[in-house]
């Protein structure tokens, strides 16, 4: 690994940095020169350019995974972000309120949630904010603010430490579903005992990246699972064949007129979700804004989080 010396940081051009970060984001020459409003080629010339100044490989390159960062790479990718993150928040206080939003927001998010509620509520907002590019990372495990793979994040679990700001978004529930078909092909269901003789899907338990995951023993005992996956929208999935039980978030299954709610005051798990993003982001205008618009269109959907309802409502971005 080789150091950063001042004569190096001093043939820096630090318009490459805007290059370097976004193609870092999307691993591609091609999507970075989109972003930029260039074609891949330069994009790759400026790479080089910044390598060259430096003295260091920043990305290892192939055909399949495109642009990976190395060590080094890592390490300038703190800097550039810093660097970016200034600009951005200085040019701000020169424009005023008076401009649009612009710029690149990545919000990491639990899967079930970033596919079903936050992936349709985005696409409004950047249809209403044509300068704002969002990366929306739903994916069943947890995304890292501090090693910046996100700059906001939805997490089940309220963060212990760390230089964020959050809050909590909102509460929802989960409820036992199954389908209509299901249930006229099995035994009925009176109570939570009838339950030890029906099939379950649930997840797996040692790799669960929460154990506020793992609530179907604690809620229903002694049933097993004949099938466990790491992903809440494979379960849902799986749910839908007809064959097995699933505790599933009401905002997934209450739309879907397949599923069918079973013990609904009897089997019922609230939980919640957390929105936190790092200080020095949390002032730009866009995450700000963007905050306020996740707060205003989970609070207008508190109905169909909490399983009250099955519709999924829209707020002005």
């Amino acid at each position: 690994m080789q150091k950063y010396t001042s004569q190096k940081l001093d043939r820096l051009n630090w318009d490459d940095l805007r290059y370097f970060l976004e193609v870092a984001r999307t691993q591609r020459a091609s999507a970075a020169g989109k972003r930029l409003g260039v074609d891949h080629t330069t994009v790759a010339r400026r790479v080089r350019e910044l390598e060259a100044a430096l003295g260091v490989i920043l990305f290892d390159k192939s055909r399949a995974d495109g642009f990976t960062l190395t060590s080094d790479g890592h390490r300038l990718l703190r800097h550039a972000d810093a660097v970016e993150t200034a600009v951005q928040s200085a040019s701000e206080q020169f424009r005023g309120a008076t401009q649009g939003l612009s710029g690149h927001v990545r919000i990491g998010s639990t899967e079930g949630f970033g596919c079903f509620f936050l992936s349709p509520q985005i696409a409004r907002f950047t249809a209403a904010h044509r300068d704002v590019s969002i990366d929306i990372l739903p994916v069943p495990h947890f995304v890292s603010l501090s090693k910046r793979e996100a700059d906001m994040a939805i997490t089940l679990e309220r963060p212990e430490r760390g230089k964020y700001v959050f809050t909590r978004l909102c509460d929802y529930r989960l409820r036992l579903y199954g389908t209509r078909d299901y249930f006229l092909r099995h035994e009925p269901v009176r109570c939570i005992a009838d339950l030890r003789h029906h099939a379950f899907i649930d997840y797996v338990a040692d790799l669960a990246f929460s154990h506020e995951l793992l609530y179907l023993n604690r809620t229903i005992p002694d049933v097993s699972s004949s099938l466990c996956s790491t992903s809440v929208i494979a379960q849902y999935f799986a749910a839908l064949q007809g064959n097995a039980l699933a505790i599933l978030p009401c905002f997934m299954a209450a739309p879907n007129p397949m599923l069918v709610s079973i013990l609904p005051d009897e089997v019922v798990v609230t939980r919640q979700f957390w929105l936190s993003s790092r200080e020095d982001l949390r002032k730009l205008r866009r995450i700000t804004v963007l905050w306020d618009y996740l707060r205003a269109a989970t609070d207008a959907n508190r109905p169909l989080l909490l399983g009250d309802s099955a519709e999924l409502k829209y707020v002005q971005p």
